[in-house]
């Protein structure tokens, strides 16, 4: 499993995009919900199972990146560590 097939279960997302693209796609995405619809960032970050309070620190201590990046790269480390799990245990 990559991690645009994960991704994609939440975002429909092009499977040809770079690791740069993608995460350039989820900031944006990030950003809209953040502005226009909250309940469907928290439900997919919830989801996702990205660390709440790591992600509150993250939030409140990194300078020079927006909340959306933040999350962004958050929530691209979570399924990253998800399929390195899945690699470790599917042998």
């Amino acid at each position: 499993m990559s991690l645009i097939n994960i991704i994609d279960k939440d975002f429909d997302v092009n499977e040809n995009l770079s690791k740069n693209q993608l995460r350039e796609v989820l900031v944006d995405a990030f950003a809209y919900m953040i502005d226009n619809d909250f309940p469907k960032l928290i439900q997919i970050l919830y989801k996702a199972d990205v660390d709440q309070y790591k992600l509150k620190e993250l939030l409140e201590n990194t300078e020079g990146r927006s909340s959306a990046e933040v999350i962004a790269d958050a929530y691209i480390a979570r399924q990253q560590a998800k399929i390195e799990t899945w690699k470790k245990y599917s042998k």
